[in-house]
């Protein structure tokens, strides 16, 4: 029964909200170039970049906004990375994702070392910790104030990003024009469409989403970087936006799945309930669990079309 209780509090909601968010952004991010017809694996890569990004900058400067816009910064500038060696030499993005994936892991390390000669985490003094959004009066609400009233602002903004998303692709030019290139190139392109413009802007506003995510993950609560700090929450933002087949509502309601799975394992962990090592392992069965779905939805759909 306290189990229960625990399960089904208004803190889970934020806890919920706070593991979303990471996700969310990403996920958002690669469904934009997933539209566009590229496929970004390196969401990882650019989280983790961002995450250190954000935690080196802020420290620094002593300021939290200064933290957010490098982690923007360098999602941005990897994202350049892997926009110049699919769309320019022409490698095949999925590999490039991957290799994107292995240079933020391993410059990630180099620099820890360079900077501060503490390989695997930030020294103690390195710390820099976003703040919560205040809610005025609604904070004395119950419920409400304990669900909302510790949100970050980068939370509320993954949740503006949607609707955002839903704006641009639906009621935009430019959403048209993704659309257009994602589905047939060759129509685009003989339409005057500049697919490999529409594509370079889709690829960097998802390192962009991607760097804010990393920001998230790391100035939300802990306040430091440690070594691949993003345990695979790169792919799960990908199996959520092939779930949600890369469309805005679909897409955050597999993310909320995600960060619900990720929040009631941490519980599961912490109150004993569960093995330690089963509750890790929910999340990553979970994607599993949603990619194979996904695939399944998708052969249904291609054989009744045939």
């Amino acid at each position: 029964m306290n189990l229960l209780q625990s399960l089904l509090s208004a803190g889970l909601i934020a806890i919920v909200l706070m593991k979303v968010t990471p996700i969310l952004l990403a996920a958002i991010g690669g469904a934009l170039s997933d539209q566009a017809g590229v496929l970004n694996i390196g969401l990882e890569g650019m989280m983790l970049i961002g995450a250190f990004a954000s935690i080196v900058v802020g420290a620094a400067s002593g300021s939290w906004v200064a933290g957010v816009v490098a982690a923007l910064v360098a999602g941005v500038a990897l994202a350049a990375v892997f926009a110049a060696c699919s769309l320019w030499l022409g490698a095949n993005p999925i590999v490039v994702g991957i290799g994107v994936n292995i240079l933020a892991a391993g410059l990630t390390m180099f620099l820890l070392d360079r900077i501060y000669g503490t390989p695997g985490v930030t020294p103690p003094g390195v710390r820099v910790i976003m703040p919560a959004v205040p809610l005025g009066p609604l904070a004395d609400v119950p419920l409400v104030g304990q669900a909302f009233g510790g949100l970050t602002p980068l939370v509320w903004l993954a949740l503006v990003a949607v609707a955002a998303y839903a704006v641009v692709l639906y009621r935009t030019r430019f959403g048209v024009h993704l659309r257009a290139v994602g589905e047939d190139e060759a129509a685009a392109s003989a339409a005057g469409i500049s697919a490999k413009r529409v594509r370079l802007v889709a690829i960097l506003a998802s390192g962009a989403l991607a760097g804010l995510a990393g920001a998230q993950l790391s100035m939300a609560s802990l306040g430091v970087f440690n070594q691949n700090m993003t345990s695979g929450r790169g792919f799960i933002a990908v199996a959520a936006l092939t779930f949600g087949r890369s469309r805005p509502v679909p897409t955050l309601v597999a993310a909320l799945v995600f960060g619900l799975a990720e929040a009631v394992s941490d519980r599961l962990n912490i109150t004993g309930a569960l093995d330690a090592n089963l509750a890790l392992m929910l999340p990553y069965v979970i994607t599993i669990v949603a990619l194979t779905l996904a695939a399944a939805w998708k052969g249904r759909r291609q054989l009744a079309v045939g």
